[in-house]
């Protein structure tokens, strides 16, 4: 008899189909979402069952990456039905996207330049 784990990776149990994205690659997501993005599109039809463009991918590369992967997510997770961890998992990703192009546009504008005790423009 095969155990839980066996059977949802080989894709035997009923319910909502999770796919292949490794819990690695959920993790790497946070620190490096293109990356994991990039690799998932070339490794994988992930996001092609998510999304029936190929312009949204490309768009949410540049703009906002983990939000594109945690709709990729939502849409394989729930078969194309928002379901509630496929919305807590966009929301989170549209907070932390946005959080971190807040965060990068501060410390690029309060940063200073000192060489040899002279602040340089």
């Amino acid at each position: 008899m095969k155990d839980s784990t066996t059977a949802a990776l080989s894709g035997t149990l009923r319910g909502p189909k999770l796919g292949v994205m490794p819990c690695f690659l959920g993790c790497l997501a946070l620190a490096m979402p293109r990356l994991v993005l990039f690799l998932v599109w070339v490794m994988s039809d992930y996001l092609d069952r998510a999304y029936e463009t190929k312009i949204w991918p490309l768009l949410g590369f540049f703009l906002l990456p983990l939000t594109t992967l945690a709709y990729a997510f939502a849409m394989n997770y729930g078969a194309h039905q928002w379901t509630p961890i496929g919305i807590a998992a966009v929301v989170c990703a549209v907070l932390v996207d946005l959080g971190l192009f807040r965060t990068g546009a501060r410390s690029r504008s309060g940063r200073e330049i000192v060489v040899k005790g002279e602040k340089l423009d």
